[in-house]
């Protein structure tokens, strides 16, 4: 199931932004984009969808990006076509964890 996709109102940047508490050069920054590159999508330009999807990943899902490796995703997609009840009861656990937390 896709998540819905934020950066597409033009307001949802800023939006998150303040809702987490942060200011521009260090919300746009965990991006790699520049505060002055940032703030012109904050004003209404059209974010790529390679930054609206980080911008996703690290500021909604926070997922730390700078953790993940190719081989997870391998793994992911191992066990989603070839283990697809080990996946769910997986993620089943991963989420009751979460909630516990």
């Amino acid at each position: 199931m896709r998540h819905p996709t934020p950066y597409l109102d033009p307001a949802a940047p800023r939006t998150i932004r303040q809702k987490l508490g942060l200011n521009q050069q260090r919300f746009w920054s965990q991006l790699g984009v520049t505060q002055s590159g940032g703030s012109r999508y904050e004003s209404g330009r059209k974010i790529p969808r390679p930054v609206g999807e980080l911008l996703r990943l690290v500021h909604v899902e926070h997922i730390d990006i700078h953790r993940i490796k190719r081989e997870d995703f391998e793994v992911l997609e191992y066990l989603k076509s070839h283990e697809p009840e080990h996946f769910k009861d997986l993620k089943r656990a991963a989420r009751s964890m979460r909630k516990a937390a």
